[in-house]
């Protein structure tokens, strides 16, 4: 009777044949796709850098995330053409070159339109390109690169597609979650949200400092709206404001709280009630328009630049860098990482909030500058607060040369809270509302403050 067992000598020749691979058409390497892999891949991020820096390139949020899919798309391009010369083609490379080469060209071109609409198609789609992407190099790359360089690009890749995806469907249940109380005023190309509770007068502006939104003062308007009208607003690119486009310094900022009053039918003279940098654009408004102010409240404000300092050199028309400067494509680029979802890690919710902020810090000593223009307030009513904890002498220093401008001030300690919880807090909302009150009172009767 026959022996039917296989043969172990045939068995692995067989399975040999199987792992070797087939002939190679003239021209082609056997065993370089790796390196094809890790020096494409290598291209398309330096591609991506050096397209972020070009001149051509908008220095804007949309530009720059262009400018980024633009320079990964050349990597999977020159993946899916210099591995035809391997004994390893990778032709599914050409789906993810076309993805991000396509979205890439139209940020470019058409700026925000298109980055709201690729907001929604590009997570799902993304999605879909790595996992298909995935099963492709299963089956067609057998390399250590696969591992090593292609999966991580990969994941990285997919991570963004789910946190972009998780930030849209964020905000959009936000929005309607939480609908947007009072309106939008037109300041002169774009929308800023004002809100106003109460009644009687003088009316009371808040602002808030510096990333901050209406929603900050949250316990301290429902408190002053008790005994006169209070008005809370969103500077531009925050909460539910537009974005300007051109940056916003304190003169900036002041033109367009005095445009927004008026425009939104606010009558004045106000008591402005201002925040740490909230603190410098209140100096400046009043200093732009004195005879629209009854009073003042700095709230642990920024102290502005001491008269005696030198001027630093003005800042150009479109920032610090001039027009489309490197410091504003690094805000691009980094305002662009809120869009998948990185933002709120740093508390602060949709990337226009975030470039916003970064603007305004950049140019903290440009409001300074600026707040100084105020010498003083004459005999109007002021209280500085100051937060007892967190600060150094030279701080609590600042903030007695600040009541020396009014010849009706006063200067009171909060204990107990810091620099956010003077506004944050039960006890330094109940703080503030109270100095705010002091003043409305005091310009209401025309008398000296309480001491």
């Amino acid at each position: 009777m026959a022996d039917h067992r296989a043969d172990p000598q045939l068995l692995a020749a067989r399975e040999d044949d199987a792992q070797a691979p087939a002939s190679l058409p003239a021209g082609r390497l056997q065993g370089h796709v790796g390196a094809v892999v890790a020096g494409s891949l290598t291209a398309g991020a330096v591609a991506a850098v050096l397209l972020v820096a070009a001149p051509f390139v908008p220095a804007t949020e949309a530009g720059v995330t262009g400018a980024v899919l633009c320079g990964w798309a050349l990597g999977w391009a020159v993946l899916a053409v210099l591995s035809r010369a391997t004994d390893q083609p990778q032709p599914w490379a050409v789906a993810p070159a076309l993805l991000m080469g396509v979205s890439g060209v139209l940020l470019t071109a058409f700026g925000s339109p298109v980055l709201d609409v690729l907001a929604w198609v590009w997570p799902p789609v993304a999605l879909a390109t790595v996992v298909w992407t995935v099963t492709r190099t299963r089956r067609l790359l057998r390399s250590r690169s696969r591992r090593w360089v292609l999966y991580p690009v990969l994941g990285a890749l997919a991570l963004a597609s789910v946190g972009g995806g998780y930030q849209t469907v964020r905000e959009a249940a936000e929005v309607v979650a939480d609908p947007m109380p009072g309106r939008l005023v037109d300041v002169g190309g774009y929308r800023l949200h004002l809100s106003c509770t109460g009644s009687g007068g003088p009316t009371v502006v808040l602002e808030p400092g510096a990333g901050g939104t209406s929603s900050a003062l949250g316990l301290v308007a429902p408190a002053v709206a008790r005994d006169t009208r209070v008005c809370v607003y969103d500077r531009a690119g925050r909460g539910w404001s537009e974005p300007a486009g051109t940056n916003q310094d304190a003169t900036q900022i002041a033109t367009d709280l005095h445009t927004l009053l008026h425009r939104g039918r606010v009558p004045g003279p106000y008591v402005l009630a201002g925040h740490s940098f909230g603190g410098l654009y209140a100096l400046t408004f009043a200093a732009a328009y004195p005879d629209e102010v009854a009073g003042m409240v700095l709230v642990d404000s920024t102290a502005p630049a001491s008269a005696t300092a030198s001027p630093a050199a003005p800042d150009g028309p479109d920032g610090p860098d001039g027009p489309d400067g490197p410091g504003d494509r690094a805000v691009a680029l980094l305002s662009s990482t809120a869009r998948l979802g990185l933002g709120r890690l740093l508390g602060v919710p949709t990337s226009t909030h975030l470039r916003s902020a970064i603007d305004e810090y950049a140019l903290g000593s440009t409001h300074r500058q600026q707040a100084a223009a105020l010498r003083d307030l004459a005999d109007r009513p002021l209280v500085v607060l100051t937060a007892g904890l967190g600060h150094g002498a030279d701080w609590t220093a600042a903030q007695r040369a600040l009541a020396t401008l009014s010849t009706d001030s006063v200067h009171r300690v909060v204990d107990g809270v810091g620099h956010a919880g003077i506004i944050g807090d039960p006890a330094g909302a109940d703080a503030t509302a109270g100095a705010v009150l002091d003043v409305v009172t005091a310009a209401r009767t025309a008398q000296p403050l309480a001491r």
